[in-house]
């Protein structure tokens, strides 16, 4: 008997229909004789409607409101998929996270997991039970509702799988695994077999949606082996876990793009230290994610410090660098709305030479201008003209991906 953490997505559980599908997927693995431990997602729009309903009432609804309307998503989620298997004849019990005690900090909108009180799924499993548990949410010290950051029922999933020690999380969504870059902008892309979780990091942090983030963390860091399938079909899907040599024979295993960013310039800016930390200090007290930064010397002793943040945080961005800018008497600041940021990953790039200087070779024979640059031991990500970002990421693909590569290779990870 194994114990498996299934987690269904908003688009899977968008009707009563397929919610009727989960609960027949669900049921076949607890036929066969496999424990079950159900994580769900909010029906497909329901978060954004539940969003737009506090917004005809406030301008600014208070944090905390807003986490305890918004988690009522998942809720209803998880009493329609218990109720069906019910219906079905197998015996089910929805939690919600104070049910469980998925204990947070108190920052309403994107908390942080602190533990995880697994005693009642332990009981509900052993009693011959399917449990299903409402995803995104989890309880604060005083005993408020906290909501863990759009897209975090993964999270949950893998926080639940590693307390329970499952033999596998499986992730359903509406594609059928990770695939070496998104299928709606490059026809040629196939689907990973397997993928390191360090790779998965990389894509998921460069603007891959197929895994939150934070999920993939915390799967590396408990080791939680995650399968990432489609809710729609049979297809095997795509197994995240430890590395080993075969990946590493690969020099790229994908390409991602991100069109959600701004890239900020503060021009004129003293040469001498302190001054970056006075200007990225108040940045990240605000709660904002700066990406890629370069700094351009002048000979006059003056440089150019320019960065990105993500496109939701232009406005407060600007709004406080423009009052650095004024503090440190930088010659100004202007900014570009709009940037694309292409990356290419792949644990093949530690042992295979000239990687950089080919993907540089491919984007400059598509009459495409580099603006910025950052690397890693697995990654090499470029910003571009937003215009030229789907290009770039093609152009990349087929290259690097395409036949005559480590396309051959790919397909084996």
């Amino acid at each position: 008997m194994a114990l498996i953490v299934q987690k269904y997505g908003g688009t899977s559980v968008g009707s009563i229909e397929r919610i009727k599908a989960v609960a027949e997927r669900v049921a076949r693995v607890r036929a066969g004789g496999d424990q079950v431990v159900v994580v769900v997602s909010a029906m497909a729009g329901e978060t954004n409607r539940l969003f737009k309903l506090a917004a005809q009432l406030s301008d600014s609804p208070h944090p905390r409101e807003a986490d305890v309307l918004v988690a009522t998503g998942e809720q209803v989620s998880a009493a329609l998929l218990a109720i069906r298997l019910q219906a079905l004849g197998y015996p089910t019990v929805s939690f919600l996270a104070h049910q469980l005690r998925l204990a947070t900090d108190s920052r309403h909108g994107n908390a942080k997991i602190r533990s995880v009180e697994a005693s009642r799924l332990i009981e509900a499993l052993a009693a011959g039970h399917i449990a299903v548990v409402a995803g995104y949410q989890g309880v604060d010290p005083k005993g408020d509702i906290t909501t863990l950051g759009r897209g975090a029922s993964d999270l949950t999933a893998v926080a639940l799988a590693a307390a329970l020690k499952a033999d596998a999380c499986e992730i359903y969504t509406d594609v059928e695994g990770v695939f070496t870059a998104d299928p709606n902008i490059c026809p040629r892309a196939r689907k990973l077999g397997r993928i390191s979780y360090d790779e998965m990091m990389e894509m998921a942090g460069l603007g891959a949606k197929v895994l939150q983030l934070r999920s993939v963390e915390l799967a590396r860091r408990y080791n939680v082996p995650l399968v990432v399938r489609s809710s729609f079909s049979e297809a095997a899907g795509t197994w995240v876990g430890q590395e080993d040599k075969s990946m590493e024979e690969v020099m790229v295993s994908g390409v991602t793009l991100d069109q959600n960013q701004s890239k900020i310039t503060i021009a004129g800016v003293a040469d001498r230290p302190g001054l970056a930390a006075r200007i990225f200090g108040p940045i990240a007290e605000a709660g904002m994610v700066v990406d890629m930064i370069i700094q351009n010397a002048s000979a006059d002793g003056r440089t150019d410090l320019t960065f990105t943040v993500g496109r939701d945080d232009l406005r407060g961005a600007l709004e406080l660098c423009r009052l650095m800018a004024a503090e440190i008497s930088a010659a100004g600041v202007r900014h570009e709305e709009q940037v694309a940021k292409v990356s290419i990953v792949g644990l093949g790039m530690r042992t295979h030479a000239g990687v950089a200087a080919r993907m540089f070779r491919v984007l400059a024979d598509e009459g495409i201008n580099i603006q910025m640059i950052a690397t890693s031991e697995i990654k090499i990500s470029v910003v571009v003209n937003a215009k030229y970002g789907e290009l770039a990421m093609r152009a990349l693909h087929d290259a690097l991906l395409g036949k005559g590569s480590n396309a051959t290779s790919a397909e084996s990870v």
